[in-house]
């Protein structure tokens, strides 16, 4: 998630815009109806989908091994020439750093910002989990 912050004065911070991503939420809004209606966001897999995605049968059979999964839906749609890289570039950055980026652009406008004419401090605050992307796939890359 992402919140951006306006500093008017030494006395108060306010939040003012916020964006996020999450499990079957492309936005705060769908997040929050979700969590009212008790809607579960986590998916659960087969052990066929587990072992097609390149897990080893042993460990799917293992009775400790977690079948779920949180899923992010279209990470794959990251507008790379909007923020200024080149289809290697955004091939190879983290997605995390590409939702990162949407995700502050997005809170952002949900504030009121045009980004052109601001001329006001703003600071912009995230969270991020860690991952293993660059250890599984780009030191594979040939």
């Amino acid at each position: 998630m992402v919140s951006v912050e306006i500093y008017e004065s030494i006395e108060g911070i306010a939040i003012i815009g916020m964006s996020g991503r999450f499990p079957g939420a492309k936005n705060i809004e769908t997040f929050w109806q979700n969590l009212q209606d008790g809607i579960e966001s986590i998916s659960s897999f087969t052990d066929e989908e587990l072992i097609t995605a390149g897990i080893t049968p042993t460990l799917v059979s293992d009775t400790n091994y977690v079948k779920v999964g949180a899923i992010l839906e279209d990470i794959d749609l990251f507008d790379a020439s909007f923020f200024g890289f080149n289809p290697k570039e955004a091939e190879i950055t983290d997605p995390q750093h590409r939702l990162f980026l949407e995700c502050a652009w997005e809170a952002l406008e949900n504030a009121g910002y045009d980004s052109q004419n601001c001329e006001s401090r703003i600071g912009v605050y995230a969270g991020a989990s860690l991952n293993n992307y660059q250890l599984f796939n780009l030191n594979n890359l040939n």
